[in-house]
């Protein structure tokens, strides 16, 4: 019986800093690829405050100017380390920080540009989001 009983709405963000890098982390909930910060939306919660909520608690950085990317379905990706079905909702955003302090949902976390980025082992999900951002199709 699966522990899970409905889809889990999620945000992911994708932060920028003062010169236009991306942070990207290293998760072990996605072995051997790269993501960006993002979680789970608590019940009551709205997507940008949980994009907000969930910046600060993995990253230590506070976040501004969020702008909806799209949303993404995910349904059982053997790319998570758990069985799971994601609704994921991206957002874009600043941050005027590089003091990031990542907690214990990420072990690395680097800043790159947009077009390195597409050269790294990203998962699938953030590449979408990642060339939609370069395209500038967002929602």
């Amino acid at each position: 019986m699966p522990d899970q009983i409905f889809p889990e709405p999620t945000v992911g963000v994708f932060i920028f800093n003062a010169a236009g890098e991306m942070l990207l982390l290293k998760s072990h909930k996605f072995p051997n690829k790269l993501v960006v910060p993002g979680g789970h939306v608590e019940l009551g919660e709205r997507l940008e405050e949980a994009a907000i909520r969930e910046a600060k608690e993995e990253t230590g950085l506070d976040i501004y100017g969020l702008k909806f990317v799209n949303f993404q379905e995910f349904v059982y990706d053997p790319a998570f380390w758990k069985k799971r079905h994601f609704i994921f909702f991206d957002y874009l955003c600043r941050t005027d920080s590089l003091d990031v302090k990542l907690n214990d949902e990420a072990e690395e976390h680097l800043w790159v540009g947009l077009d390195a980025a597409l050269l790294l082992p990203l998962d699938e999900y953030t590449r979408t989001s990642v060339q939609k951002i370069i395209e500038g199709n967002l929602s």
